[in-house]
């Protein structure tokens, strides 16, 4: 059943509850241009993946994880594989206490079930209740794990033109000496800035590309063996290695358990920005 609060403009809006939640389930691929909000919205999936564009920097979202945008940023949305999501829209006043950043934030059962619950009001007003499931999600987003699954992008002109061939070709296994030659700027300035403009070596930032890749990949059901070649990987034992150092967890094994720990999906509404698409 749709909810009868959904409209073009409602992330837009001031007035109304100071959170509402949406759901979709769909089999169909989700593209939405960057656009901005000027509510907060926490945003995820049921099944599937998600990749969110924001600022320079490039997230995924898996089902076990959510990624928060603060009012006004503008971001990008594409799913990978079939998908479902939800999205919680915040309005700004209470988003005080909120990250003022973009983050991915580790889900919990808590939040999750929150969510659900507040995907099926559909009242403008909010009771006594409903008040406390909604400070519910919003002390959850406050208070949960943060997690490493973005990809932000140099600023230097030369280590963005690195960036820019290694993301085209991930399978590039040129050395860092050999990027900087490429690039024209010294192997130790190379390292420097990688590590000033993005919080990553360059070792790391090729690997962190990789990881999103590979999740974007395997979400799309790819044999691990084909992602673990296209990724420049000699071997698939050398990748899933890389996986599960990251991750936790084997390819085959995340994404086994972030379906089982995903709730279905229980016919709604909206997708994750059908509400100001």
């Amino acid at each position: 059943m749709s909810n009868p609060l959904i409209s073009p403009s409602r992330a837009e809006s001031a007035s109304g509850p100071f959170l509402f939640a949406v759901e979709q389930a769909g089999m169909e691929t989700r593209v939405t241009a960057s656009h901005r909000h000027a509510r907060g919205q926490l945003l995820g999936a049921m099944r599937g993946l998600l990749s969110v564009g924001v600022d320079n920097q490039q997230w995924v979202v898996p089902a076990i994880h959510a990624v928060w945008i603060p009012p006004y940023r503008a971001h990008s949305l594409r799913s990978h594989g079939a998908y479902s999501g939800w999205s919680v829209y915040i309005e700004e006043a209470a988003c005080a206490l909120l990250p003022t950043e973009p983050c991915t934030i580790r889900m919990s059962a808590l939040l999750r079930e929150a969510v659900k619950r507040a995907a099926g009001w559909h009242s403008d007003v909010l009771d006594e209740a409903q008040l406390r499931i909604a400070g519910v999600i919003v002390d959850e987003i406050r208070g949960l794990p943060r997690e490493r699954l973005g990809l932000p992008m140099p600023e230097d002109a030369r280590l963005q033109r690195i960036a820019e061939a290694l993301s085209r070709d991930l399978a590039d296994n040129r050395r860092l000496e050999e990027w900087a030659a490429w690039a024209a700027v010294s192997p130790r300035t190379l390292s420097r800035r990688f590590v000033d403009e993005t919080g990553f070596s360059f070792a790391e930032w090729r690997q962190q590309a990789r990881l999103l890749r590979a999740l974007e990949m395997l979400a799309t059901d790819l044999p691990v063996t084909t992602v673990a070649l296209e990724l420049g990987y000699d071997n698939v034992s050398a990748f899933i290695a890389m996986f599960k150092r990251a991750l936790g967890t084997t390819p085959s094994r995340y994404f086994q358990s972030y379906e089982e720990t995903a709730a279905p999906a229980r016919g709604t509404s909206a997708g994750p920005d059908d509400a100001a698409a």
